[in-house]
């Protein structure tokens, strides 16, 4: 069975404990306050033959962009979120996709899945999951 093809614009349509998972990660308050206002969308290029992809997670506080080959590791600069590095692999478990972030924090990563027109996020530090939602955009 062939994987699924991320490719598109969303816009995200909710999101649940994304404070909490913030300040898992050492975000000062006011800071987080202000990202849990925001409503991001993202655009994902998804070449299925090779492997690559690119995520830009655009805000009008910041956008952030990742550029990377499933399966293979590479240092993520994660600045414009926390201001760390940290070795990350981004591969398939079923039909999902699997980020693990090694570096500081313990259990960090988060797994994207599409259900239809919907994109799942959930993003994991320690012991905090928060989940985002997405809708494609027509």
């Amino acid at each position: 069975m062939s994987k699924p093809n991320y490719s598109g614009l969303y816009h995200m349509v909710s999101q649940e404990n994304m404070d909490s998972y913030l300040a898992a990660l050492d975000i000062n308050f006011a800071l987080r306050k202000v990202v849990c206002m925001l409503r991001p969308s993202k655009q994902i290029e998804h070449d299925c033959s090779t492997g690559n992809m690119k995520i830009k997670t655009m805000s009008p506080f910041k956008n952030f962009n990742m550029d990377f080959t499933l399966g293979k590791e590479f240092t993520e600069d994660l600045g414009p979120v926390d201001g760390r590095k940290c070795q990350t692999t981004v591969d398939w478990e079923g039909e999902k996709l699997v980020c693990v972030q090694r570096g500081e924090k313990e259990g960090r990563g988060w797994t994207h899945w599409l259900e239809g027109d919907t994109l799942h996020l959930e993003l994991r530090v320690k012991d905090v999951v928060a989940k985002q939602v997405f809708k494609k955009a027509e």
